[in-house]
């Protein structure tokens, strides 16, 4: 107690010096050097900020246009399938996906590297050139995994009329169809994933409940002979394999 009220005393000197020291200097000349008092400074921190913004969301524009999303969604399904909520750990399952992820997209990264960075840290091209040949490798890769009713679905959306070929797809019609074509995708094979885990679970009800247990919880006799049939099968090896190549 005597404790807290040291914290809550100290807390209060703080905030009162710290509300003084900012009454006592109202303009701060760190920060007016950043800031400054024109309306160009002002816009030029507002830039600023956009980019610090989209580089803070870079990560995850980019895993959404990738293979990780429906890996992460598969190994999610298999742990919940399996009964283990917290095995493997959510750093495990993420690790994996990643690098599976790596393995997966390393032919895009490869021709993003050949025909956009190289050529731009040479100076043969410029910025705008870059970005363009850059998407071009990951735009046919998502291609090949959207559906077309999802990419139809969109496209009536956005009113485009204009539509000769894949070429001419927007990306930000692109990419949401790549991404709920990733999902559905993801959901199915969860679907699969389920469905021997599901019989075992239903075999040890019955035979609980025909013995006359029925006080003692299926998951507990269930479990043992759902990670035994994981392993026996080699289960990792079967779904990793199927991922990758579902992607080829």
């Amino acid at each position: 107690m005597k404790t807290k009220v040291k914290v809550l005393v100290l807390a209060t000197i703080l905030i009162l010096v710290l509300t003084e020291f900012v009454n006592a200097q109202p303009e701060v000349p760190f920060f007016e050097g950043i800031i400054g008092n024109t309306p160009e400074d002002y816009v030029f921190s507002l830039r600023l900020l956009i980019v610090l913004t989209i580089l803070t969301l870079a990560p995850s524009i980019l895993i959404m246009m990738t293979s990780f999303t429906r890996i992460i969604i598969v190994l999610s399904f298999i742990r919940n399938a399996l009964g283990m909520q917290q095995t493997p750990p959510n750093q495990v399952i993420i690790g994996l996906a990643l690098f599976l992820t790596f393995f997966i997209m390393t032919p895009v990264a490869q021709e993003i590297n050949a025909n956009a960075i190289q050529p731009y840290t040479n100076e043969e091209i410029n910025f705008s050139e870059a970005l363009d040949r850059a998407m071009e490798p990951i735009r046919k890769f998502m291609f090949k995994q959207t559906r077309n009713k999802d990419l139809a679905l969109f496209l009536n959306i956005s009113n485009l009329e204009e539509i000769n070929g894949i070429e001419d797809v927007p990306n930000n019609v692109l990419i949401p169809a790549f991404i709920i074509s990733e999902l559905k995708t993801a959901f199915q094979i969860g679907f699969v994933i389920y469905i021997p885990f599901l019989i075992i679970d239903m075999v040890v009800s019955s035979t609980l409940m025909s013995m006359g247990m029925m006080m003692l919880p299926p998951v507990i006799i269930s479990l043992p002979f759902k990670i035994l049939l994981f392993v026996l099968v080699d289960g990792w090896n079967l779904i990793t394999k199927s991922l990758i190549l579902g992607f080829n």
